[in-house]
């Protein structure tokens, strides 16, 4: 979408259910063999009881929204910030979400509102991102 035509407020969503295949191609991509989300027997000794995916599943599925969605196909990424609320299981269903909540004219700078959700409406991750738009 052009920058001229967003809109404070707009937003736009995707959703994936986590897979086993997911986790484990994200622990090879990015060098995080960390146990908590590859071995069961040592995941189940920590607080979650269980094994969770890697938190930046969930971010790559912002990033996802707004290269695809909104603003769409060549939007650049300048900064994102994220809190992880929740643990985000393999199977669950995540939804991320990004609503535009400020436009800078001048530099065609979007900021947005980046939240994920699972498939119970909890929130699991919680940010903001700047974009250009050009």
């Amino acid at each position: 979408m052009e920058y001229e035509k967003l809109e404070i407020g707009m937003y736009d969503s995707l959703g994936k259910t986590v897979t086993e295949s997911d986790v484990v191609i994200f622990a090879g991509t990015s060098l995080d063999v960390n146990p908590l989300h590859l071995n069961e027997k040592y995941a189940k000794t920590t607080m979650f009881k269980g094994r969770i995916a890697h938190g930046m599943i969930g971010a790559g599925l912002i990033s996802a929204v707004l290269g695809t969605k909104l603003p769409g196909q060549g939007t650049i990424y300048l900064s994102q910030n994220l809190k992880f609320i929740a643990p985000v299981k393999i199977g669950d269903t995540i939804t991320a979400k990004v609503e535009i909540i400020e436009l800078t004219d001048a530099k065609k700078m979007v900021k947005l509102r980046t939240t994920c959700v699972n498939q119970d409406g909890v929130l699991v991750i919680d940010g903001e991102a700047k974009v250009l738009k050009k």
